[in-house]
């Protein structure tokens, strides 16, 4: 069964355009979902909006948007003014500009969607387009309006269609150097580096999204199925207790585990003894 279109419009490049349809490229239909219940009657609980002075619930025609300003204060947004600003073309994607994929930081992709023709008359145009991305090895970059609020996106061939990913504002995204500004500087053994890397090379190979477990997930439906069944639950998984006490000797054992040997460890050099004690013992 076809996933349920989100948005219908047109795609645009130049005076070239097709009807399209998008639809979610990832689902998560297969989690585990709880609803929260009343312990005392089973019965699950719903939430509802409620005063925060009085605690009294606030039906949905007396809820309203508010922009929150200094000193407790609200502005408050009807439904209308923020329609009167829907963006003209709401209804099209063009594509305004191509660049590498490899261009587009991972850090700025968001949600990812399938974009495909909406009906056979603008099949033609579609596969144009996208042949010709495709031929060229680049992306389209455009803008959407999803969900009432304008996205920038990235438009790759994908198949026998698209893939458009939204893309995170740049004022959205944190400064690396904020992050990691804290990180201490450290001056690395290039014996280690060099085992290191023999370890990532034995853990080499091709991305394979099967092989991914959600163990949590996992662990979830077990316990759920021991609790119908009226058995205990499973054991905890333990957490590791290993202490690091000698890096190199812990990369050393890890490398072996991997199928790998790393050379023989080179014997660290004795301190020179000093001019002064040199002097002395001749004496």
């Amino acid at each position: 069964m076809a996933a349920r279109a989100v948005w219908k419009g047109f795609l645009k490049l130049a005076s070239v355009s097709c009807a399209v349809k998008l639809t979610g490229a990832t689902s998560e239909s297969g989690k585990v979902h709880f609803r929260t219940l009343d312990r005392r009657t089973e019965t699950p609980v719903k939430s509802i909006y409620v005063d925060e002075e009085t605690g009294d619930p606030v039906e949905r025609e007396d809820q309203v948007k508010g922009y929150e300003l200094e000193g407790d204060e609200y502005l408050e947004i009807e439904p209308d003014e923020i329609k009167k600003l829907k963006v003209q073309a709401e209804h099209t994607v063009e594509l305004s500009a191509f660049v590498d994929r490899d261009e587009v930081p991972s850090l700025y992709r968001d949600k990812t969607y399938f974009l495909y023709p909406a009906d056979t008359v603008g099949s033609e145009a579609f596969a144009v387009i996208r042949q010709a991305m495709e031929k060229k090895k680049l992306s389209g970059v455009a803008s959407i309006v999803l969900y009432q609020r304008e996205r920038p996106v990235v438009i790759e061939p994908l198949g026998k269609g698209l893939l458009m990913t939204t893309l995170r504002y740049d004022n959205w995204v944190v400064d690396a150097k904020d992050a990691f500004n804290n990180v201490p500087m450290v001056k690395v053994d290039p014996e280690m580096a060099e085992i290191a890397s023999l370890i990532i090379e034995k853990k080499a190979g091709k991305f394979d999204p099967a092989r991914f477990e959600d163990r949590y997930e996992n662990a979830l439906l077990e316990l759920i199925k021991a609790k119908q069944q009226g058995k205990a639950p499973p054991k905890p998984v333990e957490a590791p207790r290993e202490n690091v006490i000698n890096l190199a000797d812990i990369l050393r054992k890890s490398l072996e585990q991997e199928g790998g040997k790393a050379g023989p460890a080179k014997a660290k050099k004795a301190p020179r003894a000093s001019r002064s004690k040199k002097r002395a013992s001749a004496a």
